[in-house]
């Protein structure tokens, strides 16, 4: 099985040569401004799909408030705020993105969201969010962004160094399945494609390891199936503390 994995998936990175070759010279980029809308619609899908799951998720942000004031978050990669209409009311939220073409979906979804204070849009990525104080926050929300930024690592590391202590990481990720199953051998040899198609995209990444050696004080993971595309039907949820 490993073989033909390997072979097929040799085969798909060869059928993503053109693409390859645009992102070389720059060409890419054209799609990152369609994307996010792009997102915008399949967002809602997702959503729908799992609405359950991100209630059950989100349903304790408010014990995160720090005293008499109002909940902070920080979302990273929040693409169009998907997750605003999950938020308790009267939060302060600051969102950031490395695509700014987000901006204008984003601002769509905080019109029907007026629950929520808005702060800021920052654009930068997930290993890089200098803009962000150190400790600064109550709760950091990232959900399927883990999948797609450069450093995994790095970028729990910022999460850590901006939360204040006592704070926590609301997750939510696609993962890598089983290796015995079919989604396994599927994930890897569809991977070169879905790469481009998504953004960076990457449907191989065991996430919840880097979690669980990311220095929280505190971790509540569980790995699930999602009514989704076979693809992405693995997932982790839950939440770290600092």
């Amino acid at each position: 099985m490993t073989f033909l994995m390997n072979f097929f998936t040799l085969i798909f990175k060869a059928v993503t040569l053109p693409l390859q070759l645009m992102e070389v010279v720059g060409m890419y980029g054209i799609y990152k401004r369609v994307f996010p809308f792009l997102m915008y619609k399949i967002s809602s899908t997702y959503n729908k799909k799992m609405n359950d799951k991100k209630k059950d998720l989100f349903s304790n942000l408010s014990e995160f408030t720090k005293g008499n004031g109002p909940l902070r978050i920080l979302e990273i990669g929040c693409g169009s705020g998907a997750n605003f209409e999950f938020y308790p009311s009267g939060c302060k939220v600051v969102c950031t993105d490395p695509n700014p073409h987000f901006e204008k979906y984003l601002q769509k979804n905080l019109t029907v969201n007026d629950h929520l204070i808005f702060e800021s849009f920052v654009v930068a990525s997930g290993e890089d969010m200098g803009a962000v104080k150190d400790d600064s926050v109550d709760v950091v929300v990232c959900t399927l962004v883990l999948c797609s930024v450069n450093d995994i690592p790095r970028t729990l590391q910022e999460v850590h160094r901006i939360l204040r202590p006592g704070g926590a990481l609301y997750f939510l990720e696609h993962v890598v399945a089983d290796p015995s199953s079919w989604t396994y051998f599927f994930q890897h040899v569809l991977q070169p494609i879905w790469y481009y198609f998504g953004d960076g995209c990457e449907v191989v990444r065991a996430t919840w390891k880097d979690l669980e050696t990311a220095g929280f004080s505190e971790l509540k993971l569980r790995h699930i199936e999602a009514p989704l595309n076979f693809m992405i039907k693995p997932h982790i949820i839950g939440y770290a503390v600092k």
